[in-house]
């Protein structure tokens, strides 16, 4: 009887330690994802910052730059995109297609962004023009912000993926569905997409 009571409170303590256990993995896995949203969070600030600073630009080169029309519709159309490639991304960060679309649509607005400032270029009032310094100096600003956030998500997302994918914790991943997240990067066949709009003046 004595050895029957021992045995099962044995069991007793390893299931236990067993739930415990499975708890505390649980809870790595949900504050690890917990981690890579909230530093998506400070990409969508750092993004939406730039998106505020395009119209006012826009606006500054327009008088200078009345016959580039189509550059500045361009712009316009591309930072729209790049909106809602952020909003897609914003309701399932690390979601691989969506992740995908906010890196394309970005690309595709720093090439717009680029071809602006490039034009803009060959207008000296322009490039003199206190309220254009302050902006392309904002922007730039910005794009480095941009660029700390996203690689602080993308280390978010590393150590979060390294977590769900390692033996014992891929099981309860698996079991609860933990989806991989994917990272916020630039498509390396794009090397125009890689480098960042050139704003010094």
């Amino acid at each position: 009887m004595a050895s029957a009571l021992i045995v099962l409170g044995l069991l007793v303590a390893v299931a236990a330690g067993l739930a415990l256990w499975g708890v505390g993995i649980y809870n790595g896995l949900v504050t690890a994802r917990n981690a890579y949203k909230n530093a998506f969070a400070q990409i969508d600030v750092q993004l939406q910052r730039r998106f505020d600073l395009i119209p006012n630009l826009v606006e500054t080169v327009k008088g200078y730059l009345s016959h580039e029309r189509e550059t500045l519709e361009a712009v316009t159309r591309a930072r729209n995109l790049a909106q809602a490639g952020l909003s897609a991304a914003k309701a399932d960060p690390g979601d691989p297609a969506a992740m995908a679309q906010l890196a394309q649509s970005e690309g595709a607005l720093n090439g717009a962004l680029g071809r602006l400032l490039a034009v803009s270029e060959a207008y000296p009032d322009l490039k003199a023009s206190q309220n254009m310094t302050q902006l392309t100096e904002e922007l730039t600003s910005t794009e480095n912000r941009v660029a700390f956030a996203r690689q602080a998500y993308n280390d978010s997302v590393m150590a979060y993926n390294n977590r769900r994918e390692v033996f014992p914790s891929s099981v309860l991943a698996g079991m609860f569905n933990f989806k991989q997240a994917a990272l916020l990067d630039i498509p390396a066949d794009r090397a125009e997409v890689r480098e960042a709009p050139r704003v010094t003046f």
